[in-house]
């Protein structure tokens, strides 16, 4: 697969900051080789503030961030799509739309730092943790040499970045 710059769908049910985290993380580190974007299955309508504040770190333009259906990229006149990557377990797990062109799919489970309770600090940490899981695995996603690789083995190094261990990735 040989293309200037490849386009990414970061899936995750609300939409509201796993998939939003990615979208920034792939799209400054990418430097243009990538277009990223998010959306969610059940989108929330808007993106968490701790996500938010995990996206500035990335210099990602703020304004562009809104919780989106994932309805927007099944259309015919959305943008076409190489690579659509689940970051929840519930969005994987659910039956997606049609995606044009047959984009190649993986899943990249992370645990949903919105869930965590507890102080703004306790739930600032769990933001952290996950955003520095999710960037470990972007860089890994970075080093696929794409131009190199056949469809069959594009699909085999999107899973095996999501078979990453970033279990001991933590906050600190």
């Amino acid at each position: 697969m040989s293309k200037d710059t490849y386009n990414v769908l970061f899936l995750c049910t609300g939409n509201t900051s796993r998939s939003i985290m990615a979208e920034a993380l792939l799209a400054t580190m990418g430097q243009g080789r990538f277009k990223a974007f998010s959306a969610g299955s059940q989108p929330s309508g808007k993106v968490n503030p701790f996500a938010v504040e995990q996206v500035k770190k990335t210099g990602y333009d703020l304004s562009t961030l809104r919780s989106k259906s994932w309805d927007e990229f099944a259309n015919a006149d959305a943008p076409h799509m190489d690579f659509i990557i689940t970051v929840c377990d519930q969005a994987a797990g659910e039956v997606c739309p049609f995606w044009p062109g047959n984009p190649s799919s993986a899943h990249w489970g992370f645990y949903d730092p919105a869930a965590v309770e507890g102080s703004d600090d306790t739930k600032r940490a769990a933001f952290d943790q996950v955003f520095k899981q999710i960037k470990h695995r972007v860089e890994a996603f970075l080093k696929v040499p794409l131009e190199q690789l056949d469809e069959a083995a594009i699909h085999a190094e999107l899973q095996r970045v999501g078979d990453i261990d970033v279990s001991g990735i933590t906050a600190a």
